[in-house]
């Protein structure tokens, strides 16, 4: 079993799904766990236990994503190790059928909260590692949609900020890899979260999409969190910069 003692990770958007299964695995290997929730806090609660510093900050709001990372800098005591870039939204319309008001509001929302948020909070960390004697990690929350697009016309937003974001981390890995910053994606296909459940329903529902898969089963978010503890614990340093494929063989590159 991976061995997180010792290290001080956030995870953001850690009330549901890919974040609360990350958070709880994270919390399991033994490390200590900072979790940011947007609205839902008994959501966070129930994924960690009790056992996480739990902070709350709205990502629509980037002087709320400074004040997070204070927040947590001081929850840990000025250290972090890693931060599990995972919060995100993901709007079912403002496609290029819908109307050009609704296209501007999610197109607007996509990008603040799904790339200058985490790109913020990237951007805090690259300058704190750079200035400390030991360097740490970021994992991103991906998806397959930022190399294959997706099949749901009206997340066009969701695809570009994904693929945006990602684009960010993998830069950060090319530029402080010799500093000892590691920068990891995980790029998940259909995922058991309530997310993809309303993307399903987009798109000829939940067995239409299963029908296309090759393992007849949607990826557990489990195995993405377990897939983030490893890239946690430091063990795979020459792995930085990497996109990692999560789903079942679906889409092979």
């Amino acid at each position: 079993m991976t061995d997180l003692s010792g290290k001080t990770i956030i995870v953001t958007g850690a009330s549901k799904g890919i974040g609360a299964a990350t958070a709880h695995a994270m919390i399991e290997a033994g490390g200590t766990v900072i979790a940011h929730y947007g609205a839902d806090r008994a959501g966070a609660e129930a994924a960690t236990g009790g056992k996480a510093q739990l902070i709350q900050a709205d990502f629509h709001d980037m002087e709320a994503v400074d004040r997070f990372w204070d927040d947590a800098r001081d929850a840990a005591d000025g250290r972090i190790d890693v931060l599990v870039n995972n919060a995100g939204i993901m709007r079912q319309t403002g496609g290029i059928a819908d109307p050009i008001d609704e296209w501007d509001v999610v197109w607007a929302e996509a990008m603040t909260v799904n790339v200058y948020a985490p790109a913020r909070l990237m951007r805090h960390a690259v300058r704190e590692w750079l200035d400390a004697e030991e360097a740490g990690a970021i994992i991103g929350i991906g998806s397959w949609v930022t190399t294959r697009g997706t099949t749901n016309p009206g997340a066009i937003a969701y695809s570009a900020s994904k693929a945006a974001i990602s684009a960010a981390t993998k830069t950060v890995a090319r530029n402080y890899a010799a500093q000892g910053i590691l920068a990891y994606i995980i790029a998940p296909g259909v995922v058991r979260t309530q997310m993809s459940v309303e993307t399903a329903a987009k798109v000829g529902g939940e067995a239409a999409v299963t029908a296309t898969l090759p393992m007849g089963e949607w990826v557990p978010p489990e195995d993405i969190a377990e897939t983030a503890v490893f890239l946690a614990s430091g063990r795979a340093r020459h792995l930085t910069g990497a996109t990692i494929d999560l789903n079942g063989a679906a889409y092979i590159r």
